[in-house]
């Protein structure tokens, strides 16, 4: 009986994912964010102290050894957690100020979607479950400025800026006026919140923000030193 000669290797199908070993970029990140989407759902439903490595992996589907190849520590994990949040809150700000106002109407309209946009973020659960990790860790509270009100700030700030510009503000100076305008939208209700207090309803979020916004267009510019 004559042998077979031996088959030849067969090419993998184009755009197969392999079975084993990396994974492709694009599933990479969708797994990633789908792992980010995970911690952040134990962050809020466990808090930061009780949130292991084991209980996101276990949310996410995932196994630990992943996670701590990916992101590193659970400290990191949650640094991850944060930038991806606010990546989000950037966008929605530089979508909702992305245009200069055309008069007086369209830029209390702006404010106000701002603020409420502001206030609503800042006592949502996600926003308050992170707060209160940052609390407990150096690293996490370095994160949370860089990511959020240092990224924020110089945006609306700018915004504020054209206003004064284009003679729809009183307040000259984009930084000073966003201090003036985050104070008077967020107050001290963020702190109750994380206190434990109920977060403010909808009807109240946008009654702060109309009042907000009014004081704020109405009240003549007064230069004071910068808090740092």
């Amino acid at each position: 009986m004559t042998p077979r000669p031996p088959s030849a290797p067969t090419s993998p199908t184009p755009g197969a994912v392999p079975r084993r070993g990396r994974l492709p970029a694009q599933e990479r990140a969708r797994r990633e964010r789908e792992v980010l989407d995970a911690a952040m759902r134990v962050i809020v439903r466990d808090g930061y102290v009780a949130a292991t490595m084991q209980a996101v992996a276990d949310e996410a589907r995932a196994s630990k050894e992943t996670l701590y190849a990916w992101f590193g520590d659970r400290e990191a994990l949650v640094g991850a957690v944060i930038r991806g949040n606010a990546d989000a809150s950037v966008a929605r700000v530089a979508g909702a100020l992305g245009r200069p106002a055309a008069d007086a109407e369209e830029a209390r309209r702006t404010l106000e979607g701002f603020a409420r946009g502001l206030l609503t973020l800042l006592t949502g659960e996600a926003s308050v479950a992170l707060n209160r990790a940052a609390m407990g860790s150096p690293a996490l509270a370095t994160e949370l400025l860089a990511s959020g009100r240092h990224r924020i700030g110089p945006l609306v700030a700018a915004y504020l800026s054209a206003l004064y510009d284009a003679g729809l503000s009183p307040h000259p100076d984009g930084e000073r006026a966003f201090s003036l305008l985050y104070g008077l939208i967020v107050q001290d209700t963020q702190i109750r919140v994380l206190l434990g207090e109920q977060p403010p309803s909808t009807h109240a979020v946008a009654a702060r923000a109309r009042a907000a916004v009014a004081v704020f267009l109405e009240t003549p510019s007064v230069e004071t030193p910068s808090v740092r």
